[in-house]
């Protein structure tokens, strides 16, 4: 490990931005599309583990892994060995072709599905991707058209996948028609579970038309909501008395991230097909959905495609991310969870007018602000400070750090999280 992972931080010389960083934005601004959302005057040029260096030298804590991507930490040296290696021998061939590392690839991400039955997976590059192939798969087998999402989900911008995002109303703004045939229920208690029966069963589309419910096991953009113990069982339930199938998208929630491969195995809960992305290979941009080969096998050649997707260097770091999650990641993200939860409780404790929730699981965790003003200022306060959460949802604060992060890092971030906190609260 070298001495950017190993340092410690933050360590601040210039002000947030500094002056590369403000030039650096204006630079920025004359070549960018105004539709990239941007949270606040971060210019990373480097970073190891949960160190983050910026083009001025300031050296931050990663609180937010680049929205939940690096699992393995930023740049770790296995995966990038991995990457290197594979580049010099094969940077890029279609996967119309059959490409050794590409089917090893697939063949780990189906022994670790959480999917009994023997799987079969479809590489892409993101998560929209594998949202979009998953709904197209479920069309396919059921030969049926409907589906059901849920109110606060965030399944990516492409148009299926957007149109099962209701997590903020400006997704949808402007885009319309979006795509038919898509239904959205309360998520996350018991009792919302009644909605089917009693609302989309009874007055909008009989159980024979649905081909899949797309459910996030834990909310990502929308807010890092935990549903209820029962929650994710009793929809297992609806799908299996109706020959609906069950999509889980684990694109935020899954790689490890709750302390489990998978944060849907937090329940016991087996879907039919899971959307796989972001922190499945470190950074490198692959996305994947892996179905039941009962399922997969239903549609043929031509089917489903893609020119990119399952990229060499992609599949490379994705074996090796597998092997560091199965090697003591996960268990540092489910520790690191026990270390942050009941620290960050203890802060909104001390601060009951401003912060309403402290949820997760491992190193998923949202902080509810009782406004979205007062969450926007304290993730400032804490840029400012050197430590990098991040928004999600109308008024949370998503804590998502690498699965890397040491015991004094989550004690640093704790320490700089409270002192924002107090600003924001002396006002």
């Amino acid at each position: 490990m070298s001495s950017l992972a190993q340092a410690k931080v933050p360590h601040i010389a210039t002000e947030l931005p500094g002056p590369r960083a403000r030039a650096h934005l204006d630079f920025d601004k004359q070549w960018t599309s105004p539709s990239v959302p941007r949270a606040y005057p971060l210019v990373p040029v480097r970073a190891e583990g949960c160190v983050i260096e910026d083009i001025d030298g300031n050296l931050l804590l990663d609180f937010n892994s680049g929205i939940a991507v690096t699992s393995t930490g930023h740049c770790h040296p296995d995966v990038v060995k991995a990457v290197q290696e594979q580049a010099g021998k094969l940077i890029h061939y279609s996967a119309d072709f059959y490409i050794p590392v590409y089917a090893q690839a697939c063949a780990e991400l189906a022994r670790i599905a959480p999917i009994k039955e023997k799987c079969r997976v479809f590489l892409g590059n993101s998560g929209t991707e594998a949202i979009e192939g998953a709904v197209k798969l479920a069309r396919f087998a059921t030969g049926r058209q409907d589906l059901v999402a849920f109110l606060g989900a965030f399944h990516g911008r492409t148009y299926g996948s957007v149109s099962l995002t209701a997590s903020k109303a400006k997704y949808h703004a402007g885009f319309g028609p979006m795509l038919p045939g898509v239904y959205h229920a309360p998520f996350g208690k018991v009792a919302d579970l009644a909605w089917f029966d009693e609302v989309l069963f009874k007055h909008l589309v009989t159980p024979a038309e649905v081909a899949a419910v797309v459910v996030e096991p834990i909310q990502g953009e929308g807010g890092y909501v935990v549903p209820e113990d029962g929650f994710l069982q009793g929809l297992r339930r609806i799908c299996d008395q109706h020959g609906i199938l069950l999509i889980a998208d684990e694109v935020q929630c899954g790689a490890g991230r709750t302390g489990k491969m998978w944060a849907i195995q937090n329940w016991g809960v087996e879907p039919d097909i899971v959307a796989v992305a972001k922190g499945i290979a470190s950074g490198m941009p692959l996305g994947a959905f892996v179905a039941r080969e009962s399922l997969m096998t239903r549609w043929g050649p031509g089917a489903h495609g893609t020119t990119y997707g399952g990229n060499p260097l992609a599949c490379a770091a994705a074996l090796e991310t597998i092997k560091l999650l199965e090697g003591g990641l996960m268990a540092n993200a489910a520790a690191r969870g026990e270390q942050l939860l009941p620290g960050l409780k203890a802060i909104a404790a001390q601060h009951k007018g401003l912060i309403k929730d402290v949820r997760g699981i491992g190193l998923m965790i949202g902080v509810e602000f009782d406004t979205h003003d007062h969450a926007a200022a304290v993730e400032l306060a804490c840029f400012r400070r050197g430590l990098l959460p991040l928004e999600a949802g109308e008024s949370v604060i998503r804590i998502a750090p690498p699965l890397v992060l040491t015991e004094e890092q989550a004690a640093t971030g704790l320490r700089i999280f409270g002192e924002a906190v107090a600003e924001v609260a002396a006002g």
